[in-house]
């Protein structure tokens, strides 16, 4: 059966927590993923003998195997890399990480023991039927292992790896996409892992020529099995300064040139020039001008301009102070924008990347045609994003909407407009291209209107701002409000606060509304439920949400009232949890196999890491694609309902007992000298008081009366839970032997038409709820704000004045 991605996270992931302590992030993971890229080669030759990779006599991870529990493994693990290292001109790249180093890995026994351990969780893995392209299962874990060492290496060590979800932006912004040819070439001149070019080359369905350079030796190693492992054996990637020797030259001395380029260099490095002698640069980058001596951000920007052909298109990483300082980045910038080489900035989130937690930009080169711009676009991206742990993360929605707003120049208030160059070169501006100057983000303020805090009444000018509402649903507004007698321009709620969603909900306009909004969610559910239950052993599961997502969008962007992005964001939010799973497992080894019940992942010392979903006696179970509630809502629906009866009738005779015991919880009670020392009352207790008293005189029946109904009531809950576990055991029997059973078709409709189809339709009628929501709570917060008039206070004040004076009085009166 296919590896479940989260199977394989959890593996690797637990290989970290082996090696935690001895280093931090930024040492360990180059174990860790030495191994993942020795486990992964030996058993693609095992599986592929014509592999680029060859494993040598020695070399392979079998070896390594083998020296589990030798006391001597730290130099054999290093041994047999190297001869896999020399027998694919791979020195210097896969043998960084030292496996004898004692300072690390600690001695003797200690190293012993957490290389064996180390070995033996990938030794469980089978990396053998690992996908390509855009659904490499091995890659995306690559990439996990990447963002989480990013993550845990802090400001000054994350700098290797640069955010998925900015590298998609950038790839897409500068036009790499079906159109792309294998002949065309894109070129990171700070690849650091290689992890934008990889994702830039992802979005390439026909292929990419991939070339690289990164200054850092042992990031530059990473980089090199990152294309490996990702199946780009033959990219080109060089190591050493880009700025002072630039590892791409053509025949003739000058810098090689790129379809593409994309860059994430460090931010504002001050050694930049370092080796470098600008003002006699033999490439002639700098003739723009000359960067600051202390901030290298203009050095790789225009190193990256010369590095692309007459037609080509790039997007770089820089931090905002880009865009406004002054001096020599003030003449740089000057002669960019009057050349028409910078076609577009956008502005992103901040904490956004893992080597500092200020925001940056985009800055989107273009050659193509720049002597004849005569606009700059910007866009402010930066409000888009979701928390995800310390720090900010794009969402799918966020994503599709930069790269449709951007490549289609739209222009959006607060979000994005094409600025003329005459405005940016106006004096005010003096080609100052920091975006608060041409685009305000801010909301609107929240206005508030002094009549109505002094009389009362729901302001017209905040009612038409709902126009949105009004317009999708013409008749709500009338049902929802009136106007207040004798003040024309303001409104009063006909109904109470609380039932205003209850007026919207039930409202006839509503009512057409939400079946418009079904039928388009039929109509494509319709379309794709077929091509879901088709889905075959080596489908894409990236074409498969591509097809689904892209279609939902030109669906629902007519729908008034909602944001198409916001119900195209419901479905990637359920693809991203649940249904990639289960598609890779689908197109990995059939819906039959995937729908196998197997055994929980289990740790070194045999304990499960994962929950069962169902057990069996002794035995555990793990359903991944199909879960027991599924068959038993399906298959099972009646014994389900008198499991339910069962349960609650032992959770009658429970409380039946404790509220039993509360009555007759007293010093003095029949019941309260029985308990142990543990407070608890052993029935066998109250059995033996029972006969004693039996052999006693009448006067003892009040005493035996609350016993015996205790005794009734014990004997109650034991019967009644006994027959809920023998029922549970019954029909989990039931359920596992139904696995079985099932043929294809009941798997499929099982999967499709219960699991997925039901839960991506709940997750788009959300967004209508809260839209509806929305209208509520601001509809409450306009009555909550003037609903208390300065005039009712003031008559309030006087009523209380007058109570007190009338107080007073009759005070004096006595």
């Amino acid at each position: 059966m296919a590896l479940k991605k989260s199977q394989l996270y959890a593996s690797l992931w637990k290989s970290c927590d082996e090696l935690r302590g001895g280093m931090d992030a930024s040492q360990y993971k180059d174990y860790v993923l030495t191994l993942l890229f020795v486990k992964y080669v030996s058993d693609r030759a095992d599986a592929d003998p014509t592999a680029l990779i060859s494993v040598p006599p020695g070399g392979g991870f079998a070896d390594l195997v083998t020296l589990k529990g030798n006391s001597g493994i730290g130099d054999g693990i290093n041994k047999v890399i190297g001869r896999l290292a020399e027998g694919n001109d791979l020195k210097g790249v896969i043998d960084q990480a030292d496996f004898n180093d004692e300072s690390k890995l600690g001695r003797g026994k200690a190293m012993r023991d957490r290389l064996s351990r180390l070995v033996a969780i990938f030794e469980g893995l089978n990396l053998r039927a690992n996908g390509a392209g855009g659904d490499d299962l091995l890659g995306d874990a690559y990439e996990y292992l990447m963002r989480h060492f990013a993550t845990e290496s802090g400001k000054s060590k994350g700098q290797f790896y640069t955010p998925a979800e900015v590298s998609r932006i950038m790839a897409r912004i500068v036009g790499i996409g079906p159109e792309t040819k294998a002949a065309h070439t894109i070129y990171d001149p700070t690849c650091g892992s290689g992890s934008l070019l990889l994702k830039a080359a992802a979005e390439a369905p026909n292929g990419i020529s991939i070339y690289g350079q990164e200054m850092d030796n042992a990031t530059w190693a990473l980089a090199r099995m990152n294309m490996i492992l990702h199946g780009y054996e033959t990219a080109e990637l060089k190591q050493g300064n880009t700025l002072a020797e630039p590892g791409f030259v053509n025949s003739a001395g000058g810098l090689k040139v790129f379809d593409f380029a994309v860059a994430n260099p460090p931010f504002s490095v001050k050694s930049w020039m370092s080796g470098l002698t600008p003002e006699h640069d033999p490439f002639h980058r700098f003739d723009y001008g000359l960067p600051p001596p202390t901030r290298g951000d203009y050095a790789f920007l225009l190193h990256l301009l010369k590095s692309l052909k007459s037609r080509g298109k790039g997007a770089i990483i820089l931090p905002h102070g880009v865009l406004f300082r002054g001096n020599r980045e003030a003449a740089i910038r000057r002669a960019l924008v009057q050349r028409g080489f910078i076609k577009g900035i956008l502005g992103l989130p901040a904490n956004l990347f893992y080597g500092t937690g200020i925001p940056a930009c985009i800055i989107v080169l273009d050659k193509n045609g720049a002597g004849a711009r005569r606009g700059v676009f910007m866009l402010d991206a930066s409000r888009g994003f979701r928390k995800d742990g310390n720090k900010n993360r794009l969402r799918a929605q966020d994503i599709h909407r930069i790269v449709d707003v951007f490549n289609q120049q739209i222009e959006h208030p607060r979000y994005s407009r094409m600025v003329p160059l005459a405005e940016i070169a106006d004096a005010s501006n003096d080609f100052n291209l920091n975006l608060p100057r041409y685009l305000d983000s801010s909301e609107p303020d929240d206005l508030h209107d002094l009549d109505a805090h002094l009389n009362g009444g729901l302001p017209e000018r905040d009612l038409d701002a709902l126009s949105d509402y009004w317009d999708a649903l013409p008749n709500l507004r009338s049902a929802l409000v009136q106007q207040v007698p004798r003040r024309p321009g303001y409104w009063e709620l006909r109904t109470e606060t609380r039932k205003v969603q209850t007026v919207v909900t039930e409202h006839p306009d509503f009512a057409s509304y939400r079946r418009r909004f079904d039928a388009v969610v039929d109509e494509w559910i319709g379309e794709h439920e077929p091509r879901l239950g088709a889905l075959s052993v080596g489908d894409s599961p990236a074409e498969t949400i591509d097809r689904l997502s892209e279609d939902l969008l030109l669906r629902v962007r007519h729908l008034p009232l909602l944001d198409a992005y916001d119900l195209y964001q419901g479905l990637m939010d359920y693809w991203e949890s649940t249904m990639a799973d289960d598609v890779h497992l689908i197109t990995a080894s059939g819906w039959t196999a995937a729908a196998q019940p197997r055994s929980p992942t289990q740790d070194r010392m045999g304990r499960a890491i994962e929950s069962p979903d169902l057990v069996v006696g002794r035995m555990k179970y793990k359903m991944d694609l199909i879960t027991p509630s599924l068959l038993l809502e399906r298959f099972f629906s009646e014994e389900r309902t008198a499991l339910d009866g069962l349960r609650q009738q032992q959770a009658d005779a429970a409380n039946q007992l404790r509220e039993f015991m509360k009555e007759h919880d007293s010093e003095d009670g029949p019941l309260t000298h029985l308990a142990d020392d543990r407070g608890t009352i052993p029935p066998a207790a109250v059995r033996t008081r029972l006969r004693r008293l039996s052999r006693t005189a009448g006067k003892a029946k009040a005493e035996k009366r609350p016993l015996e109904l205790y005794l009734s009531l014990v004997d109650a809950e034991a019967t009644t839970r006994k027959g809920t576990i023998t029922a549970q055991r019954e029909l989990d029997e039931q359920v596992l032997a139904r696995y079985g059973t099932l043929t294809e078709n009941d798997i499929k409709a099982l999967v499709v038409n219960d699991k997925w189809l039901p839960a991506v339709r709940a997750n788009l009628h959300e967004v209508l709820t809260q839209a509806i929501s929305s209208l509520a709570a601001r509809l409450r917060d306009l009555h909550g704000r003037y609903a208390v008039s300065l005039q009712h206070m003031a008559h309030e004040a006087r009523s209380l004045d007058s109570r007190v004076t009338q107080h007073y009085e009759s005070l004096a009166l006595l």
